[in-house]
This record gives C-alpha cells, structure tokens and sequence, in this order.
C-alpha cells in the first residue's frame, strides 16, 4: 500500500459516492477537519477509526494499519538508515512484547 491514509480514504469515500460533509458528520469531525486528513494535512486520530471503516465499508484493521504505517514512515523519511531502523525496532517490539508477557506471568 503505497498510499497515504488520507489518500486511501478520500478513495474510498468517492468510490462510495459519498460527499466530504456526510462522511464527516457520521464520524463527528468538521467537514474541515476531514478534508485536512485527506489531503496529508493533519493526522487522524485511532478513535474515528471504527466509523470510518463502517461508513466507508473497509474493515478497521486495515485502515488503522495503513494510519500507524504512515506514522512510522513520515517518523523515518529523512533518515539515511531507515530500513534498519525499521528492523531494529522490530526485533525490539519483539523483545517488549515478550518481556511484558513474561511479566504478565509473573504478577499471576
């Protein structure tokens, strides 16, 4: 997915037949606010994403996975090394989430 968050949105949202201003109600964000996502102008938050996926018929764990993506990518752009930050901060998510785990286990 190439795409940005607010691209794939504003996508669906035509596709959809759907004018700015509905779409905007049914998630309660000004028309504004929304057309600002769409344009890579401002971040959406995690929050409207269950209303979004709903009314623009797309399921959640895609478009929060596009919207962290682009967090993580607009984070790393001007980084010379950012593939191995990337892969860094994997093998380091991986080792938080276990020890978190093993922690869990141990307060039982």
């Amino acid at each position: 997915m190439k795409k940005s968050f607010g691209e794939f949105i504003r996508e669906l949202r035509e596709n959809e037949g759907l004018p700015l201003r509905k779409v905007a109600a049914f998630v309660d964000i000004d028309a504004s606010t929304l057309s600002k996502i769409e344009r890579g102008e401002r971040t959406a938050s995690k929050e409207i994403i269950p209303l979004l996926a709903k009314i623009l018929i797309v399921s959640e764990y895609e478009l929060l996975l596009i919207l962290l993506s682009d967090t993580v990518a607009e984070s790393l752009i001007y980084e010379n090394n950012s593939s191995e930050i990337l892969k860094l901060a994997e093998e380091k998510i991986k080792y938080l989430k276990s020890k978190n785990y093993q922690q869990g286990k141990l307060e039982l």
